[in-house]
């Protein structure tokens, strides 16, 4: 009799123990889940804006190198400044979002 009050009082608690730890944990994986995402969106977000300049640079260099106002080294500094700007766009998005 005993052996049986100490096993039914041994599972109530287990299974109280069960029920008090699930939500929590549900909880917090899922806030946890949610910040990853927004942190990968971020990511995807700043990725495709430095694509995007260097698609830029690339255009403005080639422009700028078949326009006669401008020497190499001009024409390579404004693909830097292009390059730059969208890594800054980039930063921008990462940090403030």
């Amino acid at each position: 009799m005993k052996r049986m009050l100490r096993s039914a009082l041994s599972i109530s608690t287990l299974a109280a123990v069960a029920l008090l730890a699930v939500p929590t944990v549900t909880y917090s994986q899922t806030e946890g889940q949610q910040r990853r995402e927004e942190r990968r969106d971020d990511r995807r977000k700043a990725q495709d804006t430095r694509q995007d300049g260097r698609s830029e640079a690339r255009d403005a260099k080639q422009e700028c190198k078949e326009g006669d106002e401008a020497t190499r080294a001009e024409c390579r500094q404004q693909k830097r400044q292009t390059k730059q700007d969208a890594r800054e766009k980039a930063r921008d998005i990462k940090q403030n979002d």
